[in-house]
C-alpha cells in the first residue's frame, strides 16, 4: 500500500467506508460518570478538494434509531421522546456548509445539524489521519475529528440534571474515493 502525501491527491468524490467508520458521543451523567454510545447505521459522501480545501463538502445521514450505549434500558430512553422521538425524527443529518483549513492536516468543517426535527449550525474539527491505496487501486482517506454541541439547542432537552446539556460528538471516519 502506498501513503498519500499531498492534499491535492486525494482531491475527488469520495462515499463513507461505513465498516470502517465509528460515530459516538459522550455525555456526563449523573453529574460524576460518563454515558459513551455511538450510532451503527449510517451513510454519507464527500468532496474533497485538496487544492481548495474551502470548496469540499460533506453531507451525512444516521439512522437515530441506530444508537447503542450497551444498555438496552438507556438505549430506548434515547430512542423515546425523551430524547431522539425517533418515531418524528428518523434520522439525523449533517450538512456542510464550509470547511476551511486549520494547520497542515487540520480542517474545520461547519454545517447545518438536523437533530430531532431541529437544524443549527454546528462545527466539527477533523485531523487527516492518513490516505492509501489498496491493493485494488482504491483510495482511503482518514479522519478523526470531534465537535461540543448543547442537546438542549436542538430541542433534545428532557433527561433533567442527570444528563449534562453538553455533548461531544466523536467521528473516526474513512472514506474511499469512487471510480
Amino acid at each position: 500500500m502506498t501513503t498519500t502525501t499531498t492534499l491535492s491527491e486525494l482531491t475527488g468524490d469520495y462515499v463513507l467506508d461505513s465498516a470502517r467508520t465509528r460515530i459516538g458521543f459522550v455525555a456526563r451523567a449523573a453529574l460524576v460518570s460518563k454515558v459513551r454510545g455511538r450510532f451503527d447505521e449510517f451513510e454519507g459522501d464527500a468532496h474533497l478538494d485538496g487544492d481548495d480545501p474551502a470548496m469540499s463538502a460533506v453531507r451525512l445521514v444516521i439512522r437515530a434509531g441506530s444508537v447503542r450505549t450497551g444498555k438496552q434500558r438507556c438505549d430506548d430512553h434515547l430512542r423515546s421522546a425523551d430524547f431522539l422521538d425517533i418515531d418524528n425524527h428518523p434520522t439525523i443529518t449533517f450538512v456542510s456548509t464550509g470547511v476551511e483549513q486549520v494547520g497542515r492536516t487540520g480542517f474545520k468543517v461547519t454545517g447545518d445539524l438536523t437533530v430531532h426535527g431541529v437544524t443549527e449550525p454546528a462545527t466539527v474539527g477533523f485531523e487527516l489521519t492518513g490516505a492509501e491505496h489498496d491493493p485494488r487501486g482504491g483510495l482511503r482517506v482518514g479522519f478523526k475529528g470531534n465537535a461540543l454541541v448543547n442537546r438542549n439547542d436542538w430541542g433534545v432537552s428532557r433527561g433533567g440534571f442527570l444528563i449534562g446539556d453538553m455533548v461531544v460528538i466523536e467521528l473516526d471516519v474513512t472514506v474511499i474515493r469512487r471510480s
